[in-house]
């Protein structure tokens, strides 16, 4: 009797886990979603970095020497 019990048991987590993992299969993987954020945040990042900098060099430009 343990061992249907056992049994019953090992394969029930077997198909939980299963199901887990089919599920985590879907769409991106989670680093693969936060390498995606983390270039889109130093692009921005560089975006305004280029403005800024752009920004001063003309009005330095404009002071008389």
């Amino acid at each position: 009797m343990k061992t249907y019990l056992y049994l019953l048991i090992g394969l029930t987590l077997d198909l939980a886990h299963r199901g887990r993992r089919l599920r985590d299969e879907r769409g991106v993987s989670q680093s693969t979603e936060q390498a995606i954020l983390l270039a889109c945040a130093a692009a921005v990042a560089l975006a305004i970095v280029g403005v800024v900098t752009a920004l001063v060099q003309s009005k330095l430009a404009a002071i008389p020497k």
